[in-house]
């Protein structure tokens, strides 16, 4: 697995595997490229930065699903 951020455009990708592209599906902010026979090879996250910032905020909570507070 290789992963890799561009910071000019702020998308965090997610190299799977190193078949070739066949296709590719957008969902919200996740753009996923798959091969001929449907298996993942590439996920892109857009605006990487306020995606991971939401996914921190969701995850990080107690086991009594108390929120935690992230200060920054």
């Amino acid at each position: 697995m290789k992963i890799s951020y561009n910071r000019d455009q702020d998308i965090l990708m997610y190299e799977v595997s190193e078949e070739p592209i066949d296709y590719a599906e957008e969902v919200g902010q996740i753009i996923v490229h798959f091969t001929k026979e449907s298996k993942p090879v590439l996920l892109e996250i857009l605006d990487a930065s306020e995606f991971l910032g939401e996914t921190t905020k969701i995850t990080m909570r107690t086991l009594d699903e108390t929120p935690v507070e992230v200060l920054s």
